[in-house]
């Protein structure tokens, strides 16, 4: 009796038995990518700022410094170019450093002209991150989560005043009494107090911002990057 050691099989007929046997290709398994968790250095360097519809006719406008996790709110009946423009007077009433840049999502409510001229009036960088990169802006939407679940999920949304003033003793409670685990442990008022010898005044950020590097910015993410290239050939 002969036995064969080896057989030896073209990728033809390997097709065909595969083909009869009606086996299904093998898919490639995706991954789900895993982000670096980054922090800045310094409170106000960076404040991720965001808006979430929580009933017809009510939306909060949020901000989360990046480094410290100190969060400003506001409840608005609209979202717009000019509750944008007002809720940028909030912030900088309410944060306790200076902002040295805001980086949002590329909403239309964060582009208008008027938005960005005021941005830069107070000397701020504006800074929206690409297109379906939510994950760039993390920070500002799970804290918005942490509002749904353990804000808006027990309140009252039949009266809007009552509900904007509850707001505030919630980022009150935010800021001085919730203790964060990607704090160590502290609340958001600790840490970024703990850092006050490092973070910069007002007087630092204006005099450090350039405004000859800072220009209007294209809500199609597209059209700024041509715009951009644009200038660089000039």
């Amino acid at each position: 009796m002969f036995i064969q050691d080896e057989v030896h099989l073209s990728l033809a007929s390997i097709h065909k038995a595969l083909k009869i046997a009606s086996a299904k290709p093998i898919k490639k398994l995706k991954r789900d990518k895993k982000f670096k968790r980054y922090q800045r250095p310094i409170p106000g360097d960076r404040v991720q700022i965001d808006t979430c519809k929580i009933a017809p006719g009510m939306y909060q406008y949020t901000s989360v410094d990046d480094c410290s996790r100190w969060r400003v709110m506001e409840l608005y009946k609209r979202r717009t170019a000019a509750n944008t423009l007002d809720f940028i007077d909030v912030m900088i009433e309410q944060f306790p450093f200076p902002i040295q840049r805001i980086q949002c999502d590329r909403g239309r409510e964060f582009f208008a002209v008027k938005v960005q001229e005021k941005l830069m009036k107070y000397s701020i960088k504006f800074r929206p991150v690409k297109p379906a990169s939510p994950h760039l802006n993390g920070k500002v939407e799970r804290s918005q989560q942490t509002d749904l679940r353990e804000f808006y999920a027990t309140a009252d949304l039949s009266n809007f005043e009552i509900l904007k003033n509850e707001l505030k003793e919630w980022q009150t409670t935010y800021n001085y009494q919730r203790l964060h685990g990607s704090l160590g442990g502290k609340t958001p008022a600790q840490y970024s107090g703990a850092l006050g010898d490092k973070t910069p005044l007002w007087e630092d950020v204006i005099f450090a911002y350039d405004l000859s590097k800072e220009h209007i910015q294209e809500q199609n993410y597209k059209t700024e990057l041509a715009i951009r290239k644009l200038k660089r050939c000039l």
